[in-house]
């Protein structure tokens, strides 16, 4: 029985120095397979930057993106409602388009955006009348920025900015921006233009209830990529005027999302706010038959400056 144990406990520490020995053997052969590793990497870092110095990337990148929602919906003999007979339809479609250039000691980024939708409603479709789409949504835009990098990160810039409407009142009011400051580019897919000398110029045909003045724009752009192969867009567009902060300044945020689908195609969906207090007031004068003599623009409570909201739903085409 003795020598059987004997045995026993000879094998286990026999067994346990060859597996003490195998475990070391590993160590060293993962230690050696890891510096050959690194120097791999090395080398694949070397040969990537003569593929880029012998065929460097396009100095300018284009890109555009698109949401198309569209509702149509007929109601016949509901007698649960007043117009037991109705018909509606809405088109809306928005748009973003970019030309950027990229330069070792400059950039220049232009970028546009559309937001339209037609909406007709027939509350009698059994009458001979029939109704015609009117706009409920309409804004375009244009922005150009250009800036001379003093590093990585910041940029001496200028910026032109312009925004009106197409299909309402073209030019009626515009706003064109115009000024200069520097630019932050933290990340690649972001960018922070803060001018404090800027002009915000507005053109309408009632000069006195719109007002143009100096002041600071602060603009904010920021692309990235959410879980499930969501795409986010963020623009901030603001003005504060050094003139009159609370009556004069304005500003615009839109987000948007994609989701894609098949090649091109996904579904997407595009949130705006907005606030303006010039164009409340130039709508409180119109809808109440006033001048600017009988209303000041400081009189203007909060309940008809409202928050201007806009959101579309529908299908994406990104190129």
């Amino acid at each position: 029985m003795f020598k059987k144990l004997l045995f026993l406990g000879i094998a286990t520490l026999f067994t346990s120095l060859i597996s003490a020995q195998t475990s070391d053997e590993l160590k060293s052969l993962k230690a050696e397979k890891e510096a050959q590793l690194s120097t791999l990497k090395s080398e694949i870092a070397d040969i990537d930057a003569k593929i880029t110095a012998l065929d460097p990337p396009p100095a300018w990148q284009f890109g555009s993106l698109g949401t198309l929602g569209i509702n149509f919906s007929q109601f016949s003999n509901w007698v649960a409602t007043q117009n037991p007979n109705t018909s509606t339809s809405t088109i809306g479609f928005s748009g973003s388009a970019f030309a950027n250039l990229n330069k070792e000691n400059y950039f220049w980024r232009n970028s546009g955006a559309l937001n339209i939708a037609k909406t007709k409603l027939d509350t009698d479709t059994e009458d001979e009348e029939k109704s015609d789409y009117e706009t409920s949504a309409d804004a375009f835009g244009l922005t150009s920025l250009f800036g001379w990098k003093l590093n990585d990160k910041f940029a001496i810039s200028s910026l032109g900015e312009y925004r009106t409407t197409l299909l309402s009142n073209f030019n009626n009011p515009g706003y064109f921006d115009i000024g200069a400051g520097a630019t932050w580019t933290p990340t690649n897919n972001m960018v922070v233009v803060f001018h404090p000398l800027n002009y915000n110029f507005v053109f309408a045909q009632d000069s006195v209830t719109y007002e143009s003045s100096l002041g600071c724009k602060i603009v904010a752009d920021y692309t990235h990529s959410l879980p499930k192969g969501i795409a986010w867009k963020s623009n901030l567009s603001a003005f504060l005027s050094y003139n009159d902060v609370p009556n004069l300044s304005n500003w615009i945020w839109i987000n948007g999302f994609s989701l894609k689908i098949w090649k091109g195609l996904g579904v997407g969906f595009e949130l705006g706010l907005r606030s303006n207090k010039q164009e409340s007031y130039n709508y409180y004068l119109s809808k109440n038959d006033l001048s600017a003599e009988d209303f000041k623009i400081e009189d203007l409570d909060s309940k008809d400056n409202p928050l201007q909201t806009y959101w579309l739903l529908g299908f994406t085409y990104n190129l």
